[in-house]
């Protein structure tokens, strides 16, 4: 099910942006086949399988790609495949004779996308990094967080998801579109930091007409403006008000029981202290619940701050199932939406290698050739 269902995807087991980008794919019906390691990775965080839910709904091949015969079969799948997603290092693929450049001739119509934080050349692209790196030196990771504080790590969000994973899922959507039309498939180099600097296309923009610049959070979206922050409730918790438009910070004035009269200017700079202080006043007065009552669902701009076990309980998300349970373990439905093509509810994630067999089947590859490797050891 799903837009891309028929689509071939070969995915090189890794950490982060890669697999997520991976699991977009097969979210939108792609056949994802993760070739896994015969061993211990030592990557990252060790999910048990069913919590590896950058893994669900694709099968697993485990192939010791330092065994001849192995390297074979990743070649054979390669070879098959309409996507490929890698996240090594640059030179890493070249060295184990699966670059690009080897897969011309057999598979000239392979898109081959290569995730990376630093991208495939400069300076740093030899070294090792992660998100809170690859951020840090876009200026995203300096414009987050409050006025006089160190700047906020956003969770990985920004840089491996948003900057990462998504600017390469478009990146090979767009190369396979040409790669139909023409018969000729290329490389995606999705760098990390390609796509945080141009998630912040609009704060350059802002920079330069003198609306940014005052440090973070003294801006108009950076928690800065008193209308565009978040502020603790009677009970402890916290709300989220974000009315930029006054037509609908005077429908949040109204409602929060204030008189606009009494209240400073909402544009005026230098009154943002005292307005802050006035509404911060205003939200301790009641409790979360008490606000959600008389400001959600209006156009104040309002919501509630949520853990994630609140968020999946909150009305907005179960009216529209946007998480869903697959095998008692619950998770993000797949997004976007299609109304021609609907995307289904996701497969469990699987353990490396549970699919071998079947995948070696349903790809081509020759029972004579499966038999060799096997007694090559060339699988897990």
């Amino acid at each position: 099910m799903g837009p891309l269902a028929g689509c071939r995807v070969v995915e090189m087991a890794g950490i982060g942006p890669a697999p997520f980008c991976g699991m977009l794919l097969a979210d939108l019906g792609a056949e994802v086949i993760r070739i896994d390691r015969t061993g211990k990775s030592g990557l990252g965080v060790d999910f048990p399988t069913r919590y590896d839910l950058l893994g669900r709904s694709k099968r697993s091949i485990a192939i010791d790609l330092q065994n001849p015969s192995g390297l074979g079969v990743a070649r054979a799948l390669i070879g098959r495949a309409d996507m490929l997603i890698e996240g090594f290092r640059p030179g890493v693929m070249e060295r184990l004779g699966l670059g690009p450049e080897s897969f011309e001739a057999e598979n000239p119509e392979l898109v081959y996308g290569r995730m990376t934080g630093w991208g495939q050349d400069g300076p740093l692209a030899p070294s090792a990094g992660h998100d809170i790196n690859y951020i840090a030196i876009t200026g995203a990771l300096d414009a987050i967080g409050r006025e006089g504080a160190p700047p906020t790590i956003p969770l990985n969000l920004v840089g491996d998801f948003g900057g990462g994973s998504l600017y390469l899922v478009i990146g090979l959507l767009a190369a396979l579109t040409h790669a139909r039309a023409t018969g000729k498939g290329q490389v995606v180099d999705g760098a990390v930091v390609d796509g945080v600097n141009h998630l912040l296309t609009m704060q350059y923009a802002f920079a330069q007409m003198g609306a940014w610049g005052g440090g973070r959070g003294t801006n108009l979206i950076d928690g800065g403006a008193p209308f565009y922050d978040t502020y603790e409730t009677a009970d402890g918790r916290h709300v989220a008000i974000g009315p930029v438009e006054p037509k609908f910070f005077a429908i949040l004035i109204e409602k929060m029981g204030l008189a606009a009269a009494d209240l400073p200017s909402q544009n005026d700079r230098k009154a943002w202290p005292e307005l802050r202080r006035r509404l911060a006043e205003a939200f301790r007065a009641r409790t979360q619940a008490e606000w959600c009552e008389r400001l959600e669902g209006s156009d104040a701009c309002f919501a509630p701050v949520l853990t994630l076990a609140e968020a999946r309980a909150h009305p907005h998300n179960r009216a529209r199932e946007a998480i869903v349970d697959v095998d008692d373990v619950a998770q993000p439905a797949p997004a976007p939406r299609f109304g021609g093509t609907p995307t289904g509810t996701p497969r469990a994630p699987v353990a490396p290698g549970t699919d071998t067999d079947a995948i070696l089947r349903d790809w081509g590859v020759a029972e004579s050739e499966r038999d060799a490797c096997r007694a090559a050891g060339a699988f897990g």
